[in-house]
């Protein structure tokens, strides 16, 4: 199979030093294996993506020498994708409504005891299954994933995964993903939110492989996620790529950079005459 990854931004925000880095590590990779680097602009959350936005990243990734194969998907091109794949999982009874908030499900997983914090898992707070026996209508609220239903569904099927970079404590090689801690730890994750139509979780996962990704380049800090990307490609039956979870560019205090550093934004340092090799060094490339 030919080599294939991609980069996957939000054009929600300007690209900044961590972009740059997981771009340019892609790229490398792709170039070093003789593969295809490809493109996808995340915008599946409309409130937020702007074509301005857009427009910049291809202005900031052509400016640092990366070229990407045409052309470039848009998420939001392909909700008939994502409906299709929600529908599957509703008729297999795998999702049901909710219609908690996040206040709902702050204060139903609130300890009675004093000093007990609620588990913390990749989308947040675990959900207590507040909504999963209520039977609300699917257009009622978000779409959640029973995750005890679906590993049911999936007990003869192995749940691993290949790492080649490293998560966040050395985490490396092959990988082998625990039920209990799916049902602890990750809970019952939001499928599709009333007002994208789908999440995060699932657009990747089907989009990976519509696009024949083989390796998923990503900061260390969606490690937790793979499981449940994991978890959706052998319950929708596609090909489950290899990882690489690389590290976080970070500030002079150890944070992690957001798309709100705009002081970080590669666009400034173009425009300041930095060249791409002073990028390269900068991040450790």
């Amino acid at each position: 199979m030919k080599f294939t990854n991609r980069f996957a931004p939000s054009p929600t925000g300007p690209l900044h030093l961590g972009h740059a880095y997981s771009a340019l590590l892609a790229h490398d990779l792709a170039q070093a294996a003789g593969g295809s680097f490809l493109l996808r602009i995340e915008d599946i959350d409309q409130s937020r993506a702007r074509p301005e936005w857009e427009a910049q990243i291809y202005q900031d990734l052509d400016w640092l020498g990366i070229g990407w194969a045409r052309p470039v998907m848009r998420q939001s091109d392909r909700m008939e994708s994502y409906r299709a794949a929600l529908d599957d999982l509703w008729a297999r009874g795998l999702l049901y409504a909710c219609t908690c908030n996040r206040r709902d499900i702050a204060a139903a997983t609130s300890a009675p005891q004093e000093g007990a914090a609620p588990i913390i898992g990749p989308d947040g707070i675990i959900y207590p299954g507040t909504c999963r026996a209520a039977g609300h209508p699917r257009e009622t609220g978000a779409l959640r994933l029973d995750m005890a239903k679906a590993l049911e569904t999936l007990s003869s099927t192995p749940l691993t995964f290949l790492e080649n970079g490293q998560g966040p404590n050395g985490e490396t090689g092959q990988q082998t993903i625990s039920p209990d801690q799916l049902i602890t730890t990750v809970g019952d994750v939001v499928l599709a939110r009333r007002d994208m139509g789908t999440s995060y979780h699932l657009s990747v996962v089907l989009d990976d492989a519509a696009q024949k990704v083989t390796l998923v380049p990503r900061g260390a800090d969606l490690f937790e996620a793979t499981q449940i990307h994991v978890v959706l490609q052998a319950l929708l039956g596609l090909p489950k790529p290899c990882y690489h979870h690389h590290r976080l560019i970070r500030d002079e205090a150890g944070k992690r950079l957001a798309k709100r550093d705009d002081a970080r934004a590669i666009a400034l340092y173009r425009e300041s005459g930095t060249t791409p090799q002073e990028i390269r060094d900068m991040v450790g490339l």
